[in-house]
């Protein structure tokens, strides 16, 4: 069994898998209370640390952990840097204090312990941010580099979950940092799962319907985005539509983007699940649909939760809290890495 440290953890739902490779988080830190109570609910065995991790006490804890001799550190920090050299520095005095940037703080735990590999994840956009160094901005993987590259490989890619047994696509950024002498080969890109293949057999559902399946169901909304929405075909968008349109209070057609109110394609991955995946009006959420005798269109709906989760490469089945509401339940998906694509990112290091 392989010991884990996880920082900035959520509800841990990139970790759902890792007790296949024979991984076991030991201890993880959350700073948001409900979020570390959802964590603890889905990884028991874990010791969750709920707090800022720049607070002395909670490092103090984690650092504790040293004795247990974790090999694994696994850390998805918010995106936090500076976009480009001279922009966006709202206040040079923060721009300059390195205790402002989080991943500083993961360096300085990586130099406490003695990790054997290390994955961190972000946003694609995270290669790119600049960190400040010693009154200059250098790029995070030139950073990581001149801080660990003495003891460490580091390597930084985006990869798209949807190359890797993922029926979704997600590009994110991941760094792999491993120690000299030791390989971590690229995980093993596999052909698209498409929607059809995924969520295509699941029973149709209108809003209002719930199914016999669990999560199953489509919460009610209002007339005209139904009807719009059974006007619209599978890949467009119904602000596309030449009569049957969202329309606002004024019954003014509404104004959005090309990917607003718009179908998915069965022959494609689901598009990213963000945070507002439970939104009609957000970017490409609407299930694709399916053509009926009447010329109309099934599922004027987005994803369910159970379709949600599918994608995702969650159990329908995982414990989540009893209590957790439909809107948390959504964020946390889509806060979360899908553990299939967390799974094939660390497989080859562990069975070569």
């Amino acid at each position: 069994m392989i010991k884990a440290i996880s920082l900035f953890s959520c509800a841990g739902i990139g970790e759902l898998m890792l007790d296949k490779l024979n991984i076991s988080v030991i201890a993880a830190n959350e700073l948001i209370e409900k979020r570390a109570a959802a964590y603890s609910k889905l990884h028991p065995q874990s010791e969750m640390i709920i707090g800022d991790i720049r607070d002395n006490n909670v490092t103090k804890r984690i650092l504790d952990y040293r004795k247990e001799k974790p090999e694994f550190l696994i850390a998805t920090p918010p995106c936090q840097g500076l976009s480009t050299v001279g922009k966006n520095k709202l206040d040079e005095h923060y721009s300059l204090d390195d205790r402002n940037f989080l991943i500083f703080d993961i360096i300085s735990i990586i130099k406490s312990f003695d990790f054997k590999y290390i994955l961190i994840e972000n946003v694609p956009k995270y290669l790119e941010m600049y960190f400040p160094k010693e009154g200059e901005f250098i790029q995070l993987l030139d950073l990581l580099k001149l801080e660990l590259g003495e003891k460490y490989n580091i390597v930084g890619n985006v990869y798209n979950a949807k190359d890797y047994g993922v029926p979704q696509s997600r590009p994110r950024a991941i760094v792999k940092i491993f120690k000299k002498g030791i390989d971590w080969p690229e995980p093993v890109k596999q052909k698209l799962i498409p929607l059809k293949k995924s969520i295509g057999h699941l029973p149709t559902l209108r809003p209002g319907d719930r199914s016999a399946l669990k999560w199953h169901y489509a919460k009610p909304q209002r007339d005209d985005l139904t009807e719009a929405l059974e006007h619209t075909p599978s890949g467009k968008s119904a602000l596309n539509n030449a009569a049957h349109f969202p329309k606002n209070k004024k019954g003014d057609k509404v104004r959005g983007f090309h990917n607003t109110y718009k179908r998915m394609i069965w022959d494609e991955p689901a598009h990213a699940r963000t945070t507002y995946n439970g939104s009609i009006s957000s970017h490409n959420n609407v299930h694709p649909g399916h053509l009926l005798p009447n010329g109309l269109y099934s599922d004027p709906r987005v994803l369910s939760i159970h379709e949600t989760l599918i994608v995702s490469t969650i159990d329908v089945n995982t414990p989540f809290p009893d209590d957790i509401s439909d809107s948390f339940l959504r964020t946390l998906i889509g806060e979360g890495v899908p553990p299939k694509f967390m799974y094939e990112l660390i497989k080859p290091v562990l069975c070569q």
